[in-house]
């Protein structure tokens, strides 16, 4: 017995070994080394920060939600690798906007303030009014008007949500908090039939267009990749931001913590997520969109005591090294990253050569996910 009691405990000893061998094995410094490549690919491509994007069907100002993600990224970036150029990149674009927003500076879309979360930081770091006069007179009307509804497609939540945590930090004003909430809320359980999150499985509907009975070809429930990365992204963020003694901070962790779950069970073998998660036969294949705001979720989750770290390094281990493998090309291009749209069919097919219509979300998201592996341990 006390021979076969030793031999249990030495097989349990190796495993254990073995696996934590395994859950830390990506290097940070060469996490650094990839953000920085793909990153540098990007800012020589775009040397002046203020430059209209151009596409073949309609010019767009570089203020406009898809470049607001690349800042938030670049903002995570200089947050772990502080360096003047990413500052003064930042800085040059939002002043080439007057730190305003795209469209009217007093409209309700989420896709326009989005570019304030960065204007936010750069505020946080050298303190001027003028930074945020925009902001503040954009988001002020939000705590004097009764609607809630303005978050109906998921995408919205990550756009806007951060921007009310951060200002609810800034100005010391829980009202933000709140109204957060209702607006979350209000996605969550009340938007379209029974609101955009469905409970049963763990995961979002786009939009009212794709609750049931809308399906996909095989019958199950359309759950779009790079939507629900929106809101597990929003829901990181927006932990990481407000106070830990903040009003409904229970309810993000549960939902993070939800998501996370079932995300967990669906990863591809290979490290990514299928584009429609729940239909691989119908424009599945590997993105890397969706792939970055999961493993940048669960990163948060987990350096953050919200997950299992046991369970969940493997995983953004996994994916990580998917995205670097099959995805960051010598130049710092990065491939299978979805085109903007709303469900899986959009910009199909993708591939490791493919350019997207805009190339400044996909790595803004991948820069998110690098600075949160980089920060475990």
């Amino acid at each position: 017995m006390k021979k076969n009691s030793l031999l249990f405990y030495l097989v349990i000893f190796v495993t254990s070994t073995s696996f934590s061998q395994q859950a830390i094995d990506l290097d940070r410094e060469e996490v650094l080394e990839q953000m920085q490549l793909a990153n540098t690919y990007f800012m020589e491509k775009w040397p002046d920060a203020g430059d209209t994007i151009t596409l073949p069907h309609r010019d767009y100002p570089s203020h406009i939600w898809t470049r607001a993600v690349y800042y938030e990224g670049l903002m995570a970036l200089h947050e772990i690798y502080p360096k003047e150029e990413f500052y003064n990149y930042a800085l040059d674009w939002a002043k080439s906007h007057n730190w305003g927003f795209h469209g009217k500076n007093t409209n309700r879309n989420a896709d326009n303030y989005c570019a304030a979360q960065t204007y936010i930081d750069l505020y946080n770091l050298e303190p001027k009014p003028e930074k945020l006069k925009n902001t503040r007179a954009a988001m002020q009307k939000f705590l004097h008007t009764p609607q809630n509804g303005d978050w109906d497609w998921i995408d919205a939540i990550q756009m806007g949500m951060p921007v009310f945590a951060k200002l609810g930090v800034l100005e010391n004003d829980e009202r933000y908090f709140e109204k957060m909430y209702e607006m979350y809320m209000a996605s969550r359980n009340s938007i379209g039939e029974n609101g955009l999150f469905n409970p049963e499985d763990g995961l979002w509907w786009r939009d009212a267009d794709f609750d049931p009975p809308y399906s996909e070809p095989n019958g199950e429930d359309a759950y779009w990749s790079r939507g629900n990365g929106w809101v597990i992204v929003a829901l990181a963020k927006v932990l990481d931001i407000i106070p830990e003694e903040a009003s409904h901070r229970d309810q993000y962790i549960e939902d993070l913590q939800t998501m996370a779950e079932v995300l967990a069970e669906i990863q591809r073998e290979d490290g990514f997520w299928n584009v429609s998660l729940h239909d691989p036969n119908h424009y599945g294949g590997k993105e890397l969109t969706g792939t970055a705001s999961f493993i940048y979720g669960m990163a948060y989750g987990v350096n953050n005591g919200l997950l299992d770290k046991d369970k969940y390094i493997p995983i953004i281990e996994k994916a990580w090294k998917a995205m670097i493998d099959d995805s960051l090309h010598e130049n710092g291009f990065l491939g299978y990253v979805q085109s903007t749209g709303k469900e899986p069919k959009a910009g199909q097919p993708l591939s490791y050569e493919k350019v997207p219509d805009f190339e400044d979300y996909g790595l803004g998201l991948f820069l998110l996910a690098g600075a949160e592996i980089y920060k475990m341990e």
